[in-house]
């Protein structure tokens, strides 16, 4: 460690050829095909200048080159780094690094370096040209009315969409690299006068002190250095695609995490309730925002009771009242009721999985093939009653209701631990699990936050705020549960 630590903070050498020699060892240079370095004299000056291929912006770099070249040796008498860095290079994103270490980590990000003989300083030129994509609604936020720009795979987009709706001087992105041989860009986003001044520093510490390799899956591999352990299934943190979404929680006080190549932000602190709001919600009027919102609440709570309660009554059909006799079993199947569940509980997530990998022009076919084998064939021949798979139809889009992608998935797992819990302990069992559910919920904490805040512990006016979409002129107060010190927000 201690090598690595000096190799780190060696100096640049005023000897061009020095420089030369170590950082072609260190960047592979005849080896790597795309690290470039062309070396040209300048007004009687050596300068070394590297560059990755498909980073650097040839225009801008070829350009740089004629100027340069243009210059005679009168021009470069004296101090040749204070008149390139001044006077003769024409772009105006130039900074000045004086350690080896700086110098590589800045190239290995696309930027353009320029070794200059005589000096202990290089100069680097950010004319790199990210591959990117162009802002797109993103698959699981779809709504009818509103933007349909998303974040893309670029921090540098992302933080201009977010800029592009808060146009406040007071909105700060702190920027880190994560990661020792990844080195990936990670931006804390806050409002400075709006967020809890403690939550930032928690977080940022916590960036901060992230020891490992690379963050190759970007802002996951971040949630669980920032969450740490945890066997709990659901969410800790809210992620999202819409810049619109971002910005408002940045307006409520929350603090973001922006990873270079993804699209997903992650939104802290968060509860339960904030994955079941969406913004089609707020794009509609106050009452049919309300309408919406509950519908959906209605989908989220039958995609996690509705098989637990029903198989219940299947078991014991003394219990079903009269006037819902026909929900019971009409004719039995060779399979228990239990396994039959369990069987179609995994047969869904197989369909899921196949759907997800399989090549578009063939998702038909197999969403076909997948109906007939398994809708009628499977009745048929004994493998399922007709009931299972239709109330299995209804949770499943209940699921598929769900806003967060992330808690429609622990909703799977709780769903599926009821009907265990059900099928082995009957009445006991489902009472068993959801104390099991509820108390699991009520003592998870999100950064110091209530999972399930305003319902545990109980704030009447954030509450109703949950359950009934208010009009925006109502809502003049931030929530408190991002402690802000500024909270009206009227």
């Amino acid at each position: 460690m201690a090598q690595k630590d000096a190799t780190k903070r060696r100096p640049i050498s005023e000897r061009v050829e020095e420089n030369k020699e170590y950082l072609n060892e260190k960047l592979g240079v005849g080896i790597s095909f795309d690290v470039g370095v062309h070396e040209f004299t300048v007004g009687g000056t050596r300068l070394l200048l590297y560059y990755i291929n498909g980073f650097a912006s040839s225009d801008i770099v070829v350009q740089v080159m004629r100027d340069l070249n243009n210059l005679r040796e009168r021009d470069m008498q004296s101090n040749a780094l204070e008149h390139l860095y001044h006077k003769y290079i024409p772009f105006y994103q130039l900074t000045k690094v004086s350690t080896t270490d700086e110098f590589l980590d800045k190239l290995l990000v696309g930027q353009v370096g320029i070794i200059i003989d005589r000096s202990p300083e290089a100069i680097i030129m950010d004319a790199k040209v990210l591959p990117t994509r162009q802002p797109e609604e993103p698959d699981t936020e779809r709504i009818v009315r509103g933007a349909h720009d998303g974040f893309t795979e670029t921090l540098v987009i992302n933080t201009v969409l977010t800029r592009r709706r808060i146009r406040d001087e007071r909105l700060r992105f702190e920027i880190m690299q994560i990661g020792e041989r990844t080195k990936t860009d990670v931006a804390l986003a806050y409002l400075k006068d709006v967020a809890n001044e403690e939550l930032v520093q928690k977080l940022r510490h916590r960036l901060q002190n992230i020891q490992i390799d690379g963050i190759p899956m970007a802002e996951k591999t971040v949630e669980e250095f920032i969450i740490g352990k945890s066997f709990n299934p659901f969410p800790l943190v809210r992620y999202t695609e819409r810049p619109d979404v971002a910005a408002i929680h940045l307006l409520e006080g929350h603090v973001l995490v922006y990873v270079d190549t993804s699209p997903s932000v992650m939104i802290t602190p968060a509860t339960y309730f904030h994955h079941v709001q969406h913004a089609e919600e707020y794009r509609q009027t106050p009452v049919v925002g309300a309408y919406l919102r509950w519908v959906r609440f209605f989908g989220i709570f039958a995609s996690v009771f509705l098989l637990p309660v029903w198989l219940l009554l299947a078991m014991h059909p003394s219990m079903i009242p009269d006037q819902l006799a026909y929900i019971g079993i009409k004719k039995k199947a060779e399979i228990p009721l239990l396994g039959q569940f369990v069987l179609a509980e995994l047969g869904l997530d197989l369909m899921r999985m196949a759907a997800i990998h399989t090549p578009q022009p063939l998702s038909i076919a197999m969403g076909l093939l997948a109906a007939i084998l398994v809708g009628e064939v499977a009745i048929k021949v004994g493998l399922f009653v007709p009931e299972v798979i239709l109330y299995l139809a209804v949770a499943a889009v209940g699921m598929f209701a769900t806003p967060s992608y992330e808690l429609g998935q622990a909703n799977r797992l709780v769903r599926l631990f009821l009907i265990l819990m059900v099928g082995f302990f009957s009445t006991t069992g489902l009472m068993l699990g959801l104390t099991v559910v509820l108390v699991g919920l009520a003592v998870t904490r999100s950064l110091d936050t209530p999972y399930l805040w305003p319902f545990i512990p109980f704030n009447y006016k954030a509450m109703k705020d949950v359950v009934i979409r208010m009009a925006v002129p109502m809502k003049n107060r931030r929530p408190s549960i991002v402690r802000s010190p500024d909270s009206s927000r009227q």
